[in-house]
């Protein structure tokens, strides 16, 4: 439809049913939403030919180097709803030594350690929370595998709303400390995350005003996550590159950059074929990789789900479905990687870049090489990294044996 210029902070015209699609009903917004009619994640859609005739990229370039900078293609309707803690514009750098050695010098990263939280899940908890307030939650509720629960709760405590918070007891030490200090309700679950997962659905029946947040059982989050692709697409001075790889659990950012993708090609404010989507996970839990070659349209859990990635320890993903058909589409692929060559990434980037990254970003690293060598890179494409955490949060990842000096002692010679 054609629509006048208009002031509104949001476009968001209503939900839609992933599976449905336009063939289903149309979702009201503006209420507290789980998921569809038929059990699938809820997509925002926005009434683009409005965002269009309201705003350009031009404008958006002088706007503050946040993610509120895309608000027209963001679900918070009114800007006093926002709860930020200046999240998103995270650098998109040059990887110039690393590269090199890899064989693909025209390499990048978009470095999610450097947001609020120190992963990326702070993005999806910004909008997601903020949306939430907005429709009058009076508390979320979520199953985490460590860094979402810990963005969840301290954006919570920004907005003044509680936060229950359940997390495998191997989860990352330092994520429960952060659900601590914001003032979570935290629980560990001897288990996986859809062990937790279980758990707060059954506590969230139990209690008035709160929302589950799962992965994808309410819509917002996708919507934060979004403005990682959208804020490629300006990086790049509003083009896409040839291959982007993301660490794959869940897969809502796999699926949101996607998202974004479509909606800035729509928008004709970006032409050209979107990035191939390389969907990277770890062999101790690789369901959407076994789907994958297995030319499945929904994964398995595999019987037996471990990696040093915790991120990404996810059996069974709600959109495994979106994460293969953004990857299928986009005529890319899904690579699985071991423990001991994410981490060989993850420890070779920091000495060639200085870069110290969360194990899920080193798995992508050594998908890149293992796709070079198998000559589905060629050495000539503009591949961008998703680095989803920085490697502090990880700090068992890296183990320091160095010796010790007495007071008196001397600094020996360089070595030879």
């Amino acid at each position: 439809m054609t629509s006048s210029v208009s002031t509104a902070y949001s476009h968001l015209s209503h939900l839609e049913c992933s599976r449905e699609g336009t063939r289903g009903p149309r979702y009201d917004a503006d209420v507290v939403q789980g998921t569809s009619q038929v059990g699938a994640p809820l997509l925002a859609r926005y009434d683009l030919d409005a965002v269009a005739a309201s705003v350009s990229p031009a404008e958006i370039a002088t706007r503050a180097p946040d993610l509120w900078r895309y608000h027209e293609l963001l679900p918070v309707r009114d800007p006093a709803s926002v709860v930020t803690l200046g999240e998103g514009m995270t650098p998109l750098l040059p990887l110039p030594r690393h590269g090199e050695r890899l064989g693909v010098p025209r390499l990048l990263m978009k470095d999610e350690g450097l947001v609020p939280t120190g992963a990326f899940k702070a993005r999806g908890a910004a909008v997601g929370v903020s949306r939430a307030a907005e429709l009058g939650v009076r508390g979320v509720a979520m199953p985490t595998n460590g860094n979402a629960g810990a963005a969840w709760a301290s954006y919570a405590a920004r907005a003044g709303i509680g936060a229950l918070i359940a997390m495998p007891v191997d989860a990352p030490e330092i994520t429960r400390r952060e659900c601590v200090v914001a003032g979570a309700e935290l629980y560990l679950v001897d288990g996986l995350i859809g062990d937790a997962g279980r758990l707060v659905g059954a506590a969230v029946g139990e209690r008035e005003g709160y929302q589950d947040t799962s992965t994808l059982k309410e819509p917002y989050r996708i919507e934060g996550k979004k403005t990682m692709g959208l804020e490629i697409a300006e990086q790049l001075g509003w083009r896409f590159p040839d291959v982007l790889l993301y660490p794959t659990g869940g897969g809502v950012g796999i699926i949101a950059i996607a998202k974004a993708m479509r909606e800035l090609k729509e928008l004709g404010w970006v032409t050209g074929d979107l990035p191939r989507l390389v969907a990277v996970q770890a062999t101790g839990c690789a369901p959407i990789v076994d789907a994958y070659d297995a030319g499945l349209d929904e994964s398995t859990a595999p019987a037996d789900a471990h990696t040093i990635a915790f991120g990404i320890t996810v059996p069974k993903a709600l959109g495994d479905f979106l994460v293969l058909d953004a990857v299928r589409s986009t005529g890319g692929t899904a690579i699985a990687v071991t423990d001991d060559e994410l981490l060989a990434a993850q420890h070779q980037l920091a000495r060639d870049e200085g870069t110290w990254i969360c194990p899920e970003g080193g798995a992508c690293f050594a998908a890149v090489g293992q796709l070079r060598e198998s000559g589905w890179l060629d050495g000539s494409e503009e591949v961008v990294v998703l680095n989803t955490g920085t490697g502090l949060i990880y700090p068992d990842t890296v183990a320091v044996d160095v010796p010790t000096l007495p007071k008196d002692g001397a600094i020996p010679g360089p070595l030879r």
